[in-house]
């Protein structure tokens, strides 16, 4: 069965030249004009992937995206005219998957759109992706943060910055490598998008328990470090 990829995109060529390329790749596509139509045809179409502009007439691609994340992960990947940083940073903040600036190649917009449904379907490989600690449980499966006991809500970003770090207690990732590995793509170098997710994990976390934390390790980056003996 064709995978499904949902463009909203009010420029009429590049929303043709998008439809024609991915309905060439084997992609089944639908096109929304503007913010409104493309929410009303997010629920309606169910995509695997979400083409999302963000200079768009009606509702902005920063409510579409917000109105995606109330309650599901689809992946999301910006298309903006707007190539500064604050706007990559503002729009992984808020949950996309990946920034492509126009103008672009379509290999590259290809490239990118097989790279983020490869790692959405790496997490429905039926492997649980449960880690638990004293009063921590992290649950990529039910996209569920357990912090004593108590349900916390985290960003899918946020939980997925986590729980890789978990996974791996007590080794120290460096900022472009959290980048590569929980974001997918080389961003720019610029890191600031993951200070602002570890300090709202932070927020979260901090002062739970004694037996594990998110370390800072000055000049190269962060850890999950793990007392002797704390995984439950």
């Amino acid at each position: 069965m064709a995978q499904k990829v949902l463009i909203v995109e009010d420029d009429g060529n590049i929303a043709e030249l998008l439809h024609l390329y991915l309905e060439k790749e084997g992609f089944e596509t639908q096109v929304a004009p503007d913010g409104g139509k493309g929410v009303e045809l997010f629920r309606a179409f169910r995509p695997d992937l979400v083409l999302l502009d963000i200079m768009l007439p009606v509702m902005d691609g920063w409510s579409v995206l917000k109105k995606i994340r109330e309650n599901d992960k689809t992946p999301v990947i910006m298309l903006t005219a707007k190539g500064e940083t604050v706007d990559k940073v503002s729009g992984l903040e808020m949950g996309a998957d990946d920034y492509i600036v126009k103008p672009f190649e379509m290999k590259e917009v290809l490239a990118r759109i097989h790279a983020v449904l490869r790692r959405y379907g790496g997490e429905q490989d039926g492997e649980e992706k449960k880690l638990t600690f004293p009063k921590l449980v992290i649950n990529l499966d039910s996209y569920e943060l357990l912090v004593d006991g108590k349900r916390v809500d985290t960003p899918p970003k946020e939980l997925e910055l986590l729980y890789h770090l978990a996974s791996a207690p007590n080794r120290v990732f460096t900022r472009n490598q959290l980048l590569d590995e929980v974001w997918g793509f080389d961003y720019f170098g610029d890191s600031r998008t993951v200070d602002v997710h570890i300090k709202r994990l932070r927020e979260k976390l901090e002062g739970v328990c004694d037996q594990w934390s998110l370390k800072t390790v000055w000049g190269v980056g962060y850890k999950f470090e793990v007392a002797s003996g704390a995984t439950a």
